[in-house]
């Protein structure tokens, strides 16, 4: 499968703190992804959350909306070596949606609508670092980058912040996702340039 790209302009910059190794900053926000974009209306979308014991927590659209929404702030890195800073989003903090969540394990799987899935560890999406996110630069946010709603993990290189997200799956074990079987890295810190296994 291809990865399809409207491409992007950007400069090499030297000496810039705010970027990890290997990364150059833009100011747009290029489309990058493996097959079509799913179409998902938020009248049929759901946000769910499951336990290895099978207990399943669901959010259709309006009861995600009704949940505490808060403004986030975050210079996001792309794996292909962009960096956008200062970016601008609205969502719902994965700890508000892991209040009443049973843990039962270290290691999640985020699934997506259209099939594609990412690990990350649950450490990486609790305490303020990770959200589902609905809302870029005061807009809604498009489908072209995974509307109506993202992950969004931004302390780690993008391909984790699953576009689409259907929910997340609490697992035992820390299994490879789609790119991570591909031959990307389990983790993706892009600040140790965990960009390939």
């Amino acid at each position: 499968m291809g990865i399809i790209s409207s491409g992007f302009h950007g400069k090499r910059h030297t000496g810039n703190p705010a970027l990890p190794p290997g990364q150059h900053e833009t100011d747009t926000f290029p489309v990058l992804t493996a097959g079509p974009a799913p179409n998902v209306a938020t009248a049929n979308w759901e946000f769910f959350i499951s336990t290895s014991p099978g207990e399943r927590h669901t959010w259709s659209w309006d009861a995600f909306m009704a949940l505490p929404q808060v403004e986030i702030r975050a210079d996001i890195h792309c794996v292909t070596s962009w960096s956008q800073l200062g970016t601008s989003w609205r969502g719902v903090s994965l700890d508000t949606l892991f209040d009443d969540v049973e843990i039962t394990s270290a290691f999640t799987m985020a699934h997506s609508y259209g099939g594609y899935t990412t690990n990350v560890p649950l450490q990486d999406l609790l305490d303020g670092q990770a959200w589902v996110a609905w809302e870029f630069g005061g807009r809604p946010l498009e489908r072209a980058h995974g509307g109506p709603a993202r992950l969004l993990v931004p302390h780690l290189y993008l391909w984790k912040s699953a576009k689409w997200i259907n929910g997340i799956e609490l697992i035992h074990e820390d299994v490879p996702g789609f790119w991570e079987s591909n031959g990307y890295h389990l983790h993706g810190d892009p600040w140790r340039e965990q960009r390939y296994s």
